[in-house]
């Protein structure tokens, strides 16, 4: 059953997989969308792949871009990393139907991650009817360095263009694999969900995607956007008071794992925990490859934005994936982590001290009240993860023609694999502990009954969403109706053992993180 598939730039030949539920599949691992973006390319914009001569065998998966390995840390990847798995259930015929398309974004804090299938494989997802691309893109100073001089040409943002460059090239090719272009839908979790509202809100991404699915992630997280310094960078590699231009020159002649070396020397340094914030999207200036000009929250309250139906949510235990982190870096206590400002947004005015006292007294009436002081993660949770989101979809609520589905995600079962791995005594869904519901992962343990329904309804939701653009359409046999948001009234799925709706999640401490923003003068106008 081999199929051997022509796109735009060249033959492609694959090979086959089986569904969890025994259906066969096509498989075709790591096309490559773009030109290997290394020499004078690297740090710039993508530019599209050029067309090969002859078959191209895709039935490997050897080029993730340059990083640490999530499960070995060992570094590992080249600049040469550009592509995409498809994964189909037949090759166009003209007795086929094109499918519903689901495009996926890896998360990894934009430092690392990749579409392995040992992490992401598509068997879960392949029982339903549709077309599954997965796709890296450049991570970490190979992905998100920014400089402000526009002569350099290295504004910012290259693995975002990425991601958008492989949207297009589904536009192009997505049909030659029984995939409808007029029917994609973006997802991602992690960094891969604010990857998603970033391509929402980009001005370049209009037509390339119809619907979003938007998990533990968002623009608004302290992670998601980068404030990395270039000076701060040139005086840690011993060149201070070197201009930008050389300081390019010295990275451009480092090899790319030479680059890693000194991007993880410089975070550790700032005693990063898990590697987050500093290095992420930026806010471009005006330039011929801009990817956004605009601060987030304002695009998104100017509802000037990719119009399309969107789910989006958080796990309710987000925070408990820095148990995880302490575990992995031998016990190593978080408690650091909890400076304020490592909690705040990144525009934040950190030199005011006053202001930051007034943000850590409203912070600490709460997290370190009675009832939470022994619960470090729930602050980190809700800092790192779910405040983000929810004030992204109260104020996309106030302009959004389309519908809005959130949720909040309480599974908690032997397919938590976060939590399984690392702190079993601990209550509720970790961050990251949803993708195995979705994804069959290498470390995916033994499951019964009650594991295989609660993946079966999530894959219903999600795929239903991608086929319809409603997660419980009228004949399905999910026996409850997903409501949209209404206004302010902020409905919700509970995902857990039975599906619930509810209103309103967090409240309280949304309540709190709304008192943060109105205090921050760069931040009020979140609250508007």
């Amino acid at each position: 059953m081999v199929a051997t598939v022509k796109v735009e730039e060249g033959l492609v030949e694959g090979t086959t997989r089986t569904s969890t539920n025994g259906i066969p599949f096509h498989s075709f691992t790591c096309i490559p969308y773009g030109k290997a973006p290394k020499g004078n390319l690297r740090f710039k914009a993508p530019q599209p792949v050029e067309p090969w001569q002859g078959v191209l065998h895709v039935n490997h998966e050897e080029n993730c871009c340059v990083q640490l390995d999530m499960l070995t840390y060992k570094l590992c990847g080249s600049e040469d990393c550009l592509s995409l798995h498809v994964f189909t259930r037949k090759i166009p015929s003209e007795e086929n139907k094109l499918k519903p398309v689901m495009v996926y974004i890896h998360g990894g804090g934009f430092m690392m991650g990749n579409h392995s299938t040992s992490v992401y494989g598509p068997e879960h997802l392949m029982m339903e009817d549709i077309v599954l691309v997965s796709v890296t893109y450049r991570v970490g100073i190979l992905g998100f360095l920014s400089l402000s001089d526009p002569s350099l040409d290295v504004p910012g943002n290259a693995g975002l263009k990425d991601q958008a460059l492989a949207l297009r090239w589904v536009q192009r090719n997505i049909k030659y694999f029984n995939g409808d272009p007029n029917n994609v839908t973006l997802f991602g979790e992690s960094a891969g969900g604010a990857s998603v509202e970033y391509q929402l809100l980009s001005p370049t991404t209009k037509g390339l995607f119809h619907r979003a699915i938007i998990q533990s992630g968002s623009t608004l997280n302290p992670w998601a956007r980068g404030c990395l310094d270039p000076a701060d960078l040139a005086n840690f590699i011993g060149k201070p008071n070197i201009s930008e231009k050389e300081l390019l020159k010295i990275l451009e002649e480092k090899c790319a794992h030479d680059l890693y070396h000194i991007q993880r020397d410089y975070i550790k340094a700032k005693d990063i925990v898990g590697d987050f914030g500093i290095i992420s999207p930026v806010v471009e200036k005006p330039n011929p490859t801009a990817f956004l000009t605009k601060d987030p929250m304002k695009v998104i309250q100017s509802g000037e934005y990719n119009a399309v139906p969107v789910i989006i949510g958080f796990c309710d235990y987000e925070g408990g994936i820095f148990s995880a982190f302490e575990k992995m870096n031998g016990d190593r206590d978080i408690s650091h982590q909890l400076h304020t400002e490592r909690l705040l947004p990144t525009e934040t005015d950190f030199s005011d001290t006053d202001l930051i006292k007034k943000l850590t007294k409203i912070l600490d009436s709460y997290y370190k009240n009675e009832k939470n002081i022994n619960d470090p993660y729930l602050l980190l949770g809700d800092s790192y993860f779910i405040a983000g989101v929810l004030t992204s979809v109260k104020n996309q609520a106030k302009v959004s023609r389309c519908p809005i589905y959130l949720y909040k995600f309480t599974l908690d079962t032997k397919l938590n694999t976060f939590k399984g791995n690392f702190a079993t005594d601990m209550r509720g869904a970790f961050h990251g502990d949803d993708i195995a519901y979705f994804f069959k992962t290498s470390q995916n343990p033994d499951v019964g009954d009650a594991e295989r329904n609660a993946q079966q309804k999530c894959i219903a939701l999600w795929t239903n969403f991608a086929k319809y653009g409603n997660p419980t359409p009228k004949g399905c046999d999910l026996g409850i109706e997903w409501k949209p948001i209404e206004g302010e009234k902020l409905n919700y799925l509970n995902i857990g053992e039975e599906l619930k709706m509810e209103v309103n999640p967090e409240e309280e401490r949304m309540q709190v993180w709304e008192q943060v923003y109105k205090a921050n003068p760069k931040t009020a106008f979140y609250c508007n």
